[in-house]
Formats: structure tokens, C-alpha cells, sequence
């Protein structure tokens, strides 16, 4: 079992940058293939990132595509999402989860789920 702890949100203008950090504990952290979801009131929690538990391979939605960068670094069991050229429809509730099964986008696959952590950007 996983615990996950996001930090790094907050406010910040268009185009400006941000770095999220998932701090997570346990010896198996890097069994762990790790997701970002974000999600804004009145919406779905939607998929951001992933990555593989070795961090050979990520993976992105469309909308963040090119922006946005997850890396992960096993020694630290920590996850980063690199968050550049932020916009405004980039404001949610951001979410750091795990899983031991290799996926994607697919939220329900997320057995474990830090409690968030706000980004907000304004125009």
C-alpha cells in the first residue's frame, strides 16, 4: 500500500509555471505506475499524465500535450508534473495517483489517490 501527497499548486497568471510534487510512502513505491487527474467544479476528473513504474514510457492527454511534462525520480518516491504555459482552463483540483496495473487515462484503474491540491490560473 501507497500514501500519496501533493504539493506545489497554487495561484498563478497565464502562462506562468508551475511544479507539482507526490510524495508518496512505502518500500514498492516503484512498482507503481503514477497518474495526475485534474478536476474542476462541476466537471469529470479528467486524465492529465502517467507514467510507468520505471519512467520509461508517458504518457499525456491532448490538451496538455506539450505543455506539461511527468517525470519520477524512485530514490525520492516522488512524482513531478512539470506544468508550463498554464492556462486558465488548466485550473482544477489536481490529483496524484498509483496503481499497480499498467494503465493510462483510465481513472477507476487508480487504487490509491492523494487528497489534491489546488492550481489556479488566472487570465
Amino acid at each position: 500500500q501507497v500514501q500519496l501527497v501533493e504539493s506545489g499548486g497554487g495561484l498563478v497568471q497565464a502562462g506562468d509555471s508551475l511544479r507539482l510534487s507526490c510524495a508518496g510512502s512505502g518500500r514498492t513505491f516503484s512498482w507503481y505506475f503514477m497518474g495526475w487527474f485534474r478536476q474542476a467544479p462541476g466537471k469529470e476528473r479528467e486524465f492529465v499524465a502517467a507514467i510507468s513504474s520505471s519512467g520509461a514510457s508517458t504518457f499525456y492527454a491532448n490538451s496538455v500535450k506539450g505543455r506539461f511534462t511527468i517525470s519520477r525520480d524512485n530514490l525520492k518516491n516522488t512524482t513531478y508534473l512539470q506544468m508550463n504555459s498554464l492556462e486558465p482552463g488548466d485550473t482544477a483540483v489536481y490529483y496524484c495517483a498509483a496503481t499497480r496495473r499498467a494503465t493510462t487515462g483510465a481513472a477507476n484503474d487508480y487504487a490509491y489517490w492523494g487528497q489534491g491540491t489546488q492550481v489556479t490560473v488566472s487570465s
